[in-house]
């Protein structure tokens, strides 16, 4: 089943990163724009199945994007994120065309919840069970990798790491002493190469460097301009 896509409109950029993530996380393919007029374009360009648009945003506001959109989508889920909480500005946010209204600061759980609800059939939530396909395991050195888990394991110390960091390191597992492009991580596993992602995929590789300390004889060695490549 093909995930659902969500654009996700937020100008706070650390909000947005973990927004973002989380939402990855959960199984969503997310497109993050920084400001309105980004929005609608990615819009136009990507057909979302649902939207989060933060309100107060550079060139155009959420409220002016949900306007343009609902000129020819009135289907399409909106849900508006915000810090404006009186009930004049609820109220504008539902008359320019929103089906929900999140006051931050807010729980990424009850905006996927929000969104499954807005996206079922009936307006109620729907119990879905979720299932990863099983996936080669790799021993790295004296670290044993299970991508179907999420886990790394030394001995009897088991840890976990988060399904995007799972997913790199199987990349770079599957290509051991060989260099996995950065295009090539971006595009297979965030499905483009923009900055936002960019900047992404280096936080994680930071943070799966911090995970292989473990075996000082494991290594993803960056080589500069082209990629990295995983050795032990």
């Amino acid at each position: 089943m093909d995930k659902i896509k969500v654009l996700l409109a937020e100008d706070e950029l650390a909000l947005a990163h973990i927004v973002r993530e989380s939402l990855e996380e959960a199984g969503f393919d997310v497109v993050l724009c920084a400001n309105g007029e980004q929005a609608l374009q990615k819009y136009s360009e990507r057909k979302p199945d649902v939207l989060a648009l933060d309100v107060m945003m550079p060139k155009l506001d959420g409220f002016a994007v949900a306007r343009k959109i609902r000129e020819a989508d009135e289907r399409t889920p909106i849900i508006f994120l915000t810090a404006k909480s009186q009930p004049k500005d609820v109220v504008a946010g539902f008359e320019s065309g929103a089906n929900d209204y999140l006051k931050k600061p807010f729980s990424v759980e009850e905006l996927i919840v929000r969104m499954q609800v807005l996206l079922s059939h009936n307006r109620m939530l729907e119990r879905k069970p979720s299932a990863k396909p099983a996936a080669e395991n790799y021993q790295l050195g004296s670290l044993f990798f299970n991508p179907t888990k999420n886990s790394l394991q030394q001995g009897i110390n088991v840890w976990s790491i988060t399904a995007r960091e799972s997913d790199i390191l199987n990349l770079l597992c599957k290509s051991r002493h060989e260099v996995v492009q950065r295009k090539t991580l971006l595009d297979t596993i965030w499905g483009d190469d923009s900055f936002f992602n960019a900047r992404s995929l280096d936080v994680f590789i930071t943070k799966l460097r911090r995970h292989l300390r473990a075996d000082p004889d494991i290594q993803i060695i960056n080589v500069r301009g082209v990629g990295y490549k995983l050795v032990w």
